[in-house]
């Protein structure tokens, strides 16, 4: 018989908002975290803004020692895991408890500051906390460590659908029998100088250094590419059996999910959408679901010229004619592209939009482009009663990750 799985906690790191209510709240009010990045300087810097976790202080959530041991990216997944894990009760079973954590940039910002550092110093030395810091999978270790966490850890590296496949792959991590509860952490902090100049010499950036806050536009005629945004997400994930036996609070379902590779190009989406079309088609068949149970999708929606008009028409196939019936938004208007962050955080805002039976707006939506003809929700809409929500990610490399969420009974 097939295990149902349940979703006990949640953690959120943004920038709208520390904390899932926070999270939620600034989503409701239309509030964006987009605007000049103040953690580096941009003086030479072709895009100077970005969504950044502004008032994220680690000392909040861990021992300032622990907090000088990690990354940036690091601090906030503990952080988000920290807040999932006190949600959800503790951990009562450690050896049957496991981690997955997604990320696209591992220790990107410790390598980038380490590389500056010994450049400009006349003594080349290296300190030895800079692999460790560097390293992806310290940041499950030292979630592990401080959470007494001995079941499955598993580190994904799948681009912009990391966050979506460590949900994926914790979920079968239970379902083969290895764990009954799984921590998945999605977490990223990616403002750096090498990364932002090679995405704007792709054109891949938004370059509206005139306006930012008004800058990531998905979905509209205007749109001119996505905005890199850090946080952290994180969903504790566990049977229903596991869950009411040590009576829990369920908060919703976790029903499917999907995922697969376009085979086709490093960083385009096939232009068919196949990949895309499959990981939603697989997400519905996992659930058991028909393509017209899907009130909501929270789309990938980058805002990039491609990626919106690929996804467009990958839903219109998936789901036919009740296609133009979803509400759709993206979240990366608020807070900029999160990249491993994004697709926990993002099935996080389905959970709170099936709860409340609210549809927060897609930022910046004016002038929406007429080959992005589907049903875009561009302001609030309330009382809408939604059961399954799907959340969609789809990376560089052709990853593609699609996960369904649903209504708890």
């Amino acid at each position: 018989m097939k295990k149902k799985l349940v979703i006990t906690g949640m953690g959120a790191l943004t920038p709208i908002g520390i904390g899932v209510d926070a999270y939620w709240e600034n989503l409701r009010a239309g509030r964006t975290g987009i605007d000049f990045i103040t953690s580096v300087d941009t003086e030479e810097l072709p895009v100077k803004f970005a969504g950044e976790v502004r008032d994220f202080s680690p000392k909040d959530f861990m021992p300032r020692k622990l907090s000088g041991e990690m990354d940036r990216f690091m601090q906030m997944a503990f952080a988000a895991a920290s807040m999932a894990i006190e949600m959800a009760g503790g951990i009562v079973h450690p050896y049957r408890t496991g981690i997955t954590v997604g990320t696209a940039l591992n220790g990107l910002k410790a390598i980038t500051e380490t590389e500056r550092s010994y450049s400009k110093s006349t003594f080349k030395r290296v300190g030895p906390r800079f692999l460790p810091k560097s390293l992806g999978n310290v940041c499950a270790s030292q979630i592990a460590i401080a959470n007494d966490i001995h079941g499955p850890s598993m580190t994904l590296n799948t681009a912009c659908a990391s966050g979506g496949d460590a949900i994926s792959l914790a979920a079968m991590f239970i379902e083969s029998g290895m764990a009954d509860v799984m921590v998945a952490v999605g977490a990223e902090s990616a403002t750096e100088p090498i990364l932002i100049q090679s995405l704007a010499g792709a054109q891949a950036l938004s370059a509206n250094n005139e306006d930012p806050t008004h800058a990531c536009r998905p979905f509209d005629s205007d749109r001119d590419g996505f905005v890199l945004g850090e946080g952290a997400g994180c969903l504790v994930i566990e049977t229903e059996e596991h869950a009411k036996a040590r009576g829990a609070v369920i908060y919703a379902e976790l029903c499917g999910f999907g995922n697969n590779t376009d085979a086709y190009h490093p960083v385009t989406p096939r232009p068919d959408g196949e990949g895309e079309i499959l990981a939603m088609k697989q997400a519905l068949e996992k659930a058991g679901l028909a393509p017209e149970d899907i009130g909501y999708i929270n789309a990938h929606g980058t805002a990039t010229i491609k990626g919106d008009i690929v996804e467009n028409a990958a839903v219109k196939e998936t789901f036919g004619d009740h296609a133009g019936n979803i509400l759709i938004n993206s979240t990366k208007s608020a807070t900029g592209h999160m990249m491993g962050a994004g697709g926990i955080t993002e099935v996080i805002t389905c959970i709170k939009t099936i709860e409340s039976g609210i549809v927060t707006p897609t930022l910046n939506l004016v002038n929406k482009d007429p080959q992005c003809d589907l049903n875009y929700v561009s302001q609030l809409q309330e009382g809408c009663h939604i059961r399954y929500a799907m959340s969609n990610a789809f990376g560089f490399g052709g990853q593609n990750s699609s996960i369904i969420v649903g209504e708890y009974k």
